[in-house]
């Protein structure tokens, strides 16, 4: 029997991983909280702060990218072992581009509004961070169930914070959520007024680290040693 027989069957006799193992699991998990792309590894920042004025915006800008991620995660996988070690990361820049155009003209037919609100940040999608660096580092290793877990996994660790942020900026910058006003009229009979500081862009930034500071009074684990 020939050496390729023999480590044919041997690969047979392997048991297959489950599709929701815990090393599965954790890829979807991980970048929620202690593995975050944006508050953990600090990537994607700059979408942070521009685009959270409005939790419309900020849902809108996280669908994008989770769209983008997993065609691209999924493409990059198939095509693994096809893509020539030169020219992978022009690869992955056509990969992403394609699909950035696809959801750009999808938001000017469907959303326009949003689309000139987003403005320059969707096309930006191209170079984040975030899909370059697990294209690199996940997709071009592994195999598609996996890179697809990893794509949702990480598009939704950026999501959540993107939400979030908008949601904090929105409603004590204009007393609305979504558009829709939820601070009563009387509020603002007894006095109270929106906050103007907090559409701007540098409140975004210190929303992200009062999120940061709570993740890492939550598990010191993530705290870094001087």
């Amino acid at each position: 029997m020939s050496e390729t027989s023999i480590a044919t069957q041997e690969q047979e006799r392997e048991p297959k991983e489950p599709l929701f193992s815990r090393k599965n699991q954790r890829l979807l998990t991980d970048p929620l909280n202690d593995d975050n792309p944006i508050t953990i590894q600090v990537l994607g920042i700059c979408s942070a702060l521009a685009i959270t004025v409005q939790v419309k915006q900020a849902f809108v800008m996280s669908v994008s990218v989770l769209f983008v991620m997993i065609g691209a995660n999924l493409l990059v996988s198939l095509m693994r072992n096809l893509i020539p070690g030169r020219v992978r990361i022009i690869v992955q820049l056509v990969i992403v581009a394609a699909l950035v155009i696809l959801v750009d003209q999808v938001l000017k037919a469907f959303l326009y509004d949003v689309s000139k609100q987003l403005s320059v940040f969707v096309g930006l999608i191209i170079t984040n961070c975030i899909i370059m660096g697990r294209l690199e580092a996940f997709a071009l290793g592994n195999k598609p169930w996996p890179s697809f877990l990893d794509a949702i996994g990480n598009a939704a660790g950026y999501g959540w914070i993107l939400i979030a942020v908008a949601i904090v900026r929105e409603l004590f910058g204009s007393g609305k959520f979504w558009g829709f006003q939820v601070i009563p009229d009387a509020f603002y009979e007894i006095g109270y007024f929106n906050n103007g500081f907090m559409i701007l862009p540098p409140m975004a930034l210190i929303t992200v680290g009062i999120i940061i500071w709570i993740q890492r009074s939550k598990n010191t684990k993530l705290i870094e040693e001087n």
